[in-house]
């Protein structure tokens, strides 16, 4: 997934929004609070790489495969890191930023989760 897709799909999901921060990552955020980013971190601008917030059980299934590791600083937090642009189809990545997105609206006060519609 390129960085096009990557933010023409979290753009569609419900009350996100993006700022550009740390270096110029593209970060994902619903109710004020990150759920994805991608930038190009590292010393070639090849180095196109995609961070969600993932659940307990799929932090643990992911950081397993080749080429996702948990993510810098954010690790700690069940974050990973895709490390290649083919570590996880595109319908996959799809798939865990959305449930990246759920997880942190979850999280979300009533009273914001109402202001925001969801």
């Amino acid at each position: 997934m390129n960085l096009s897709k990557f933010d023409g799909f979290c753009g569609s999901l419900p009350a996100t929004e993006m700022v550009i921060q740390w270096g110029g990552a593209h970060v994902w955020k619903v109710g004020g609070k990150v759920f994805a980013l991608a930038s190009t971190w590292g010393k070639k601008s090849s180095d196109f790489k995609i961070g969600f917030k993932a659940s307990d059980m799929a932090f643990m299934m992911l950081t397993e495969q080749a080429d996702i590791e948990p993510s810098p600083y954010l690790g700690r937090y069940k974050w990973v890191q895709l490390q290649t642009s083919d570590a996880l189809s595109d319908a996959d990545i799809k798939a865990y930023v959305e449930m990246a997105h759920q997880l942190v609206v979850a999280k979300l006060t009533k009273a914001k989760r109402r202001e925001l519609n969801l």
